[in-house]
């Protein structure tokens, strides 16, 4: 149906008033003419006629209309929370178009469009599983992801690289007096780039992947270091046997997890002096919690139960050692020296070694050098009340293997972070005035964080144990401080710096 405009309308329906009404006074004042006046004049009627009744039925509709699409239109942008906002987030007014009927009377939706903005959705972090450690800032807010020294590679390569190696090394049965542990899909020593770091040997490595990823066979408890001994799968059933092949382990309480710390620190400073150490979880022991399972050297030479040495020393005898330099320079001692097998470069590794991660238990037994807290075992053994006679206190942990006289082996590497710098542990330092040109290049080299994240991110569970990187920036943080003081001391004493590679 065809729509007329409402002026137009409106213009009509005057026009065909007056002209009825001229019609009207034709018709009562004077007579009709011809019959040609009455037909147009009842035709005027007919169409003033439908033209009222046309404007009063369109009115009330379009006003109905025009009603009813404003409120929907504000009920509409009432429920829509954002109104004409494009996506690129600038603000703009909404496009609101009048509203249009259709050819069959009925009304057309506005052309209005309803945008609900979303917030950002932020860009996953791109987590590397290989460390690259820049140099420390201080205040530094977000923790830098450690990454490969050289080109990553895939995991599964890895995992097949790693089976090959173990199983080349160490063939054997599949025999135990415990139900054995499943093989983990992957192993715990995390290593992605194409060559392991530097200071850590293939022999390291193939040890820390056995004492982190292979079944256990059995287990032995040992009182005297309370820990267990571990037996792992790849040897014979035998305990001695397997042990003499290196499959077996020393599993010690969490509370001694510091032990592969001093691992790491031993390889970077390059003393090659400890055990492999790893951490691991068994349900075999500590109720699956993090351990460090040390690596069982048959090489060792029997200890004295008392002490844990090879070599029978007091304090007094150390220092007078120290004196006498014996074998330094391949100089012989002299029978009336009262020297040791040990060369004398060995106590200087061990000093530096030891004043690092502060450990007591070999030259101070006793804690006579600084003020001990009471859970150290020399307040629980009351050992502290003997320092008057310090020269008589036996050193402990003091080994050697038995084909090797001339080197010590770092035992009992059990470090202490919560020292005070005010109260470090000097007496360890006492007598030595030489130190090793390798370990002092790389406290000087300021690098040791670097090596430090590098070499402690292969061990998977140590890392997730101490807290991830935020824990082991701070167990860092602890060691470049000591190193600091350290330097400080060599160059207050006037000590040399020597190679110390024989």
């Amino acid at each position: 149906m065809t729509t007329f405009g409402q002026p137009s309308k409106i213009k009509n329906l005057f026009i065909c008033c007056s002209c009825s009404a001229r019609v009207l006074r034709l018709w009562t004042c004077r007579r009709p003419r011809t019959r040609r006046n009455l037909l147009v004049g009842t035709a005027c009627v007919i169409y003033l006629g439908f033209l009222v009744s046309q404007v009063g039925h369109i009115l009330p509709q379009h006003k109905g209309r025009h009603q009813k699409i404003s409120s929907r239109s504000l009920q509409d942008a009432a429920q829509t929370p954002f109104l004409g906002i494009p996506l690129d987030g600038t603000l703009s007014p909404p496009n609101f178009q009048e509203p249009q009927l259709g050819s069959n009377g009925t009304l057309l939706p506005p052309n209005v469009v309803y945008i609900t903005l979303r917030s950002k959705r932020s860009k996953p972090a791109n987590i590397r599983g290989t460390v690259k450690p820049k140099r420390r800032k201080k205040h530094v807010g977000a923790p830098i992801v450690l990454e490969a020294r050289k080109h990553q590679l895939d995991e599964h390569k890895h995992k097949g690289m790693a089976i090959r190696e173990r199983s080349r090394q160490r063939p054997g049965g599949n025999s135990g007096a415990i139900k054995a542990q499943s093989q983990p899909e992957e192993s715990n020593i995390r290593i992605y780039s194409e060559s392991r770091p530097s200071w850590l040997s293939k022999d390291d490595i193939l040890n820390m992947r056995m004492l982190a990823d292979s079944r256990i066979e059995s287990i032995q408890e040992v009182s005297s270091h309370k820990a267990v001994l571990v037996v792992f799968a790849g040897a014979l059933s035998t305990r001695g046997t397997a042990c003499n092949q290196g499959h077996c382990g020393i599993t010690k309480r969490p509370l001694d997890m510091s032990e592969v710390f001093a691992f790491h620190l031993d390889r970077i400073l390059g003393l090659n002096r400890s055990l492999p150490s790893v951490s691991r979880r068994s349900e075999f022991f500590q109720d699956g919690q993090a351990c460090p399972v040390i690596l069982w050297d048959s090489s060792l030479s029997p200890t004295d139960n008392s002490t844990h040495s090879s070599v029978r020393l007091t304090w007094g005898q150390y220092q007078q050692l120290l004196k006498q330099k014996c074998w330094q320079n391949g100089k012989v001692p002299k029978a009336e020296s009262g020297c040791t097998e040990i060369h004398h470069h060995e106590w200087s590794k061990m000093a530096l070694f030891d004043f690092l991660l502060q450990i007591y238990s070999r030259l101070d037994r006793n804690c006579c050098g600084f003020e001990p807290l009471r859970e150290d075992s020399c307040m629980q053994q009351g050992l502290k009340l003997k320092c008057s006679d310090q020269d008589a206190v036996d050193l402990t942990h003091i080994v050697q293997r038995h084909h090797d006289r001339r080197h010590l082996v770092f035992i009992g590497n059990k470090g202490f972070f919560d020292r005070n710098e005010d109260n470090l542990d000097f007496k360890i330092l006492q007598g030595i005035n030489e130190f090793p040109e390798s370990a002092v290049s790389v406290l000087r080299s300021q690098r040791l964080r670097e090596k430090l994240l590098q070499s402690l991110f292969l061990d998977k569970i140590y890392w997730e144990s101490q807290g991830g990187r935020n824990g082991i920036e701070k167990l860092i943080d602890v060691i470049e401080r000591r190193s600091k003081i350290l330097l400080t001391y060599i160059n207050a004493h006037g000590a040399k710096v020597l190679p110390m590679n024989e």
